[in-house]
């Protein structure tokens, strides 16, 4: 038996955790598969595309191999393991997919406050109650790990995750997985970031020993906030508007964030006017911190009243108000005078 494997995702989502753009940078590295005879442990190895599928070289033997997906950066030369997977006559295939409201295609990802899904596609598993048990079941593990500080997740150690919980599968099909938030810890659950891996790995038996079939993770990150300074709750503007600054933290991937003025008391969903010079966007694959300063913005202020500055970030998840300052605006010009006569 030989075994067609592919190689798109996983080079993929290598290019993301080092921080190299697959377009402009993908002529530093090199892939290749490496084929792992058991028991012996005789290694073969095979280059590889960036994208595409293709059969092993060598023949699957009865104690089955284990494949090992590499990437090998030129400059400085470093050697990254990817993925692993083990093929056996009777060990079933999995393959594990993680999906979130974001549409991010590199890599799944999500905030800290919103839900994901995994599904695990289990096949070849046998129905048999006389096969051996690793042809009948396969054992599904879940790892949390945070990134510490402002961390992204790179040069972490894995082997350093915790383990929450495991399981078994033991029938085909799709096994699919809802969680409404994370549960890497954290004593501020909107600001946990990190990652959860979920794995599958095949039984041991006396043939052949336990091996990942499957593995994917989803990164998790921190939820925005922001301060606002330079200007206070129901301050009175009598001239020209202050020079105001915001402090924003954690910014999602792929974010816009802006400030709107808008007349009246604050109301959610109101759409304002942009403040000129405010508008942010995040292009980068992790989150970001900035600071947004306001000046010059008298020409949004239109008239004499009670006005509202908000600070809203958008995002894959929708549009969310981080903070506001109610203000009120009077310019209007007064004279005192007294009209006296002489005779």
């Amino acid at each position: 038996m030989k075994f067609q494997f592919s190689t798109a995702l996983t080079i993929l989502s290598a290019a993301l955790l080092l921080n190299a753009p697959q377009t402009s940078q993908s002529d530093d590295y090199t892939h290749f598969v490496r084929q792992i005879q058991m028991p012996e442990a005789a290694e073969y190895d095979m280059d590889v595309e960036q994208e595409g599928s293709r059969q092993s070289n060598l023949p699957i033997n009865p104690n089955g191999a284990r494949f090992e997906l590499w990437t090998v950066k030129a400059d400085p030369l470093t050697s990254y393991l990817l993925d692993t997977t083990y093929v056996n006559s009777y060990i079933p295939v999995a393959s594990i997919s993680i999906t979130s409201e974001d549409p991010y295609e590199v890599i799944p990802r999500t905030r800290a406050d919103r839900p994901f899904e995994v599904t695990i596609e289990v096949s070849g598993m046998s129905t048999d109650p006389a096969a051996p048990e690793p042809a009948r079941s396969v054992k599904l593990l879940r790892h949390v790990q945070d990134y510490p500080g402002k961390g992204n997740g790179k040069n972490i150690d894995r082997g350093q995750a915790t383990l929450i919980s495991q399981g078994s599968l033991n029938s085909n099909g799709a096994h699919t997985l809802n969680y409404t938030v994370t549960s890497i810890p954290g004593s501020d659950r909107t600001k946990v970031r990190g990652e959860e891996r979920f794995s599958v790995f095949s039984l041991e038996d006396y043939e052949a020993p336990e091996s990942q079939l499957s593995a994917e993770f989803i990164q998790i990150w921190p939820v925005a906030d922001c301060s606002v300074s330079g200007l206070t709750n129901g301050e009175k503007i009598t001239g020209t508007a202050p020079d105001v600054t915001v402090d924003l933290n954690d910014l999602y991937p792929d974010s816009w964030t802006y400030a709107q003025v808008y007349e009246g008391q604050p109301s959610l969903g109101t759409n304002g006017v942009l403040v000129p010079g405010s508008s942010i966007l995040v292009d980068t694959s992790v989150p970001k911190d900035e600071k947004m300063r306001i000046r010059d913005w008298d020409s949004v202020i239109e008239e004499d009243g009670t006005w509202t500055i908000e600070i809203i970030t958008v995002t894959p998840f929708g549009s969310d108000r981080l903070a506001y300052k109610v203000f009120e605006v009077d310019r209007k010009l007064e004279i005192n005078g007294a009209v006296t006569s002489v005779e």
